[in-house]
């Protein structure tokens, strides 16, 4: 009698009868009687991730390079002219000799210090670049000992926001009892992050009001670019020093690069009446068209804006929680644009 045509019979799993073998196995080497047991494997269900692309960094390229020789040479310059001032000026009088060389050796402690406080902005952006990759990885492994290891950097990140130190304390107290290393990568973006996305959508939100409000009444097309370029880098610096990025001027230029690639990819640039009856409907979109014209078209650039920033500078992928809409943002736009006017 086969396996097949055996009757029902109920069974202990701890019987010595009972045998768990795999579908491989030789069947014929089991005793008459003994039940066997096939376990079915489990299915290996793909781990979904809602991350939108983001620029990837080249490596040491011809522009760098190109830069890099040409500070150089601006730099070797402007000591060359400094040393011939210094000689011109002990020539006339000791004094005013003594007064350039004072002169430079300040100049070269404040460039030194320039310098430094660039680098290390420069290195905290790579740092969380760097960050959000892995993070990106422990979400697809759910390898644990390395989202612990992203956990401590994250820790690291936060130690100077004092903002945080209630979030930290709850995500160290029960950072331990997490199994799964994408499950504490979640953990610590509800913990860590969601207080800082709501800042950030707030200064979004008032930038691009702000932005809207000046272009609306502004009466020249140049003001109006001037204040745009400015609110833009505004709100990308502060929602930089928001994430724990503080970038200097060269880490400015660099993110900024980041965030229009970032637009470019996901194709965010597009402003226009199309733009506006996708976000808010054909009606309101009617009304705005009316009503305000290029300042809700400056108003929605700047939100898109400061939404591929937020990609761009924020530590952790939008895993556990949702990423900010840009129709959640033209609609409090407008509900601020019909409640100032009367």
């Amino acid at each position: 009698m086969t396996d097949r045509t055996r009757r029902p019979a109920t069974f202990r799993l701890d019987d010595p009868h009972v045998t768990v073998m795999d579908g491989e196995d030789d069947i014929g080497r089991l005793a008459r009687g003994t039940i066997r047991i096939t376990p079915e494997p489990e299915p290996q269900l793909p781990v979904t991730i809602d991350e939108p692309l983001r620029p990837v960094r080249k490596g040491f390229g011809w522009g760098t390079l190109f830069w890099t020789t040409l500070s150089g040479l601006v730099l070797l310059g402007l000591g060359l002219g400094a040393k011939h001032l210094i000689d011109d000026l002990f020539a006339i009088n000791d004094a005013l000799g003594y007064l350039g060389l004072g002169l430079a050796a300040l100049m070269s402690l404040a460039l030194v210090v320039i310098i430094a406080r660039e680098a290390l902005g420069l290195i905290r952006l790579a740092t969380i670049e760097k960050l959000h990759a892995r993070a990106l990885a422990v979400i697809a492994s759910d390898d644990r000992a390395e989202s612990r290891a992203v956990l401590a950097d994250l820790l690291k990140l936060a130690h100077s926001n004092p903002r945080l130190a209630r979030a930290r304390t709850a995500l160290q107290a029960h950072a331990g009892e997490i199994i799964d290393g994408a499950d504490l990568i979640r953990l610590a973006e509800r913990e860590l992050i969601s207080p800082l996305d709501i800042e950030a959508r707030r200064l979004v939100s008032v930038a691009a009001q702000r932005v809207s409000v000046v272009t609306a009444i502004s009466p020249r097309a140049l003001v109006d670019m001037l204040f745009v370029f400015a609110a833009a880098i505004r709100l990308v610096r502060q929602l930089a020093k928001l994430y724990g990025g503080r970038p200097g001027a060269l880490g400015m230029i660099t993110l900024l690069r980041h965030v229009v690639s970032h637009l470019a990819i996901t194709g965010g640039m597009a402003a226009s009446d199309s733009m506006i009856q996708q976000v808010l409907g054909h009606g309101i979109a009617a009304k705005l068209s009316q009503r305000l014209g290029e300042g809700i078209l400056n108003g929605l650039l700047t939100a898109r804006l400061g939404l591929a920033a937020i990609d761009v500078t924020r530590p952790l992928p939008f895993t556990a929680l949702p990423r900010p809409q840009l129709a959640d943002l033209a609609k409090d736009l407008v509900r601020k644009k019909d409640a100032e006017e009367p």
